[in-house]
């Protein structure tokens, strides 16, 4: 028998150096950043990502495949329009008499690690999910994975062990004016936050053009 996190609340947004983190959805055309940004992921990062060892060739087939039609892909970018953290929810087929469900992963490159992104991932990830009528959110990941096991008890989730796999799941309120008010506001401000990181690399790379690019101190 698999374990269950029933998770009751998460909490309310999530704050790095005291700023909420901005997630934007990706869509086709961030496969090849979607791409470098898993492969950046080490031997362990990866089994702990998809639960089991993962060649390049794999991530390659896996990133491939993605379905933007049918499920979401969120991420988050450092200032150089780098993508440091990615979720996957992937929508679950329906099953008759059951509840919509859809399944959460998640991968944080190592330097941006510690400072929310999994939260803001999850957060932004369950507020879509429940406002496209999915009742559960759910995780599957191995019970060593320190790193969501983390994450489940940041977000209150009663955790149990056994077998060395983990399973969770995150009951989902109905979608509500807030929740549909919320999510778009979360679009409109991960849009703006990319466009200004957008526009600032430019005026960079416009710079670096006309007075050369500045040399690195030995």
């Amino acid at each position: 028998m698999h374990n269950k996190l029933l998770v009751d609340h998460l909490p309310s947004q999530p704050y790095s150096a005291g700023q909420a983190i901005p997630v934007r959805e990706l869509h086709a055309g961030h496969r090849g950043e979607i791409l470098q940004h898993l492969l950046q992921l080490n031997e362990e990062d990866r089994r702990l990502r998809f639960g089991t060892q993962t060649p390049n060739e794999v991530i390659e087939h896996y990133v491939e495949h993605l379905n933007f039609n049918k499920d979401n892909v969120f991420g988050i970018f450092d200032s150089n329009l780098k993508l440091i953290g990615m979720a996957h929810l992937a929508y679950l087929p329906e099953i008759k008499a059951q509840a919509r469900a859809a399944e959460f992963g998640v991968s944080v490159l190592p330097e941006a690690r510690s400072q929310g992104l999994g939260t803001a991932l999850l957060q932004r990830s369950a507020v879509h999910a429940r406002n496209t009528r999915i009742e559960t959110l759910y995780v599957h990941c191995l019970a060593n994975n320190k790193a969501m096991m983390h994450l489940a008890q940041k977000t209150n989730m009663r955790v149990e062990y056994a077998y060395g796999d983990a399973d969770a799941y995150l009951k989902l309120l109905p979608a509500s004016p807030a929740s549909i008010v919320e999510e778009a506001a979360n679009v409109q401000w991960a849009d703006m936050d990319y466009a200004l990181k957008v526009n600032l690399k430019r005026s960079n790379q416009a710079w670096w053009w006309l007075l050369g690019r500045p040399k690195l101190a030995p």
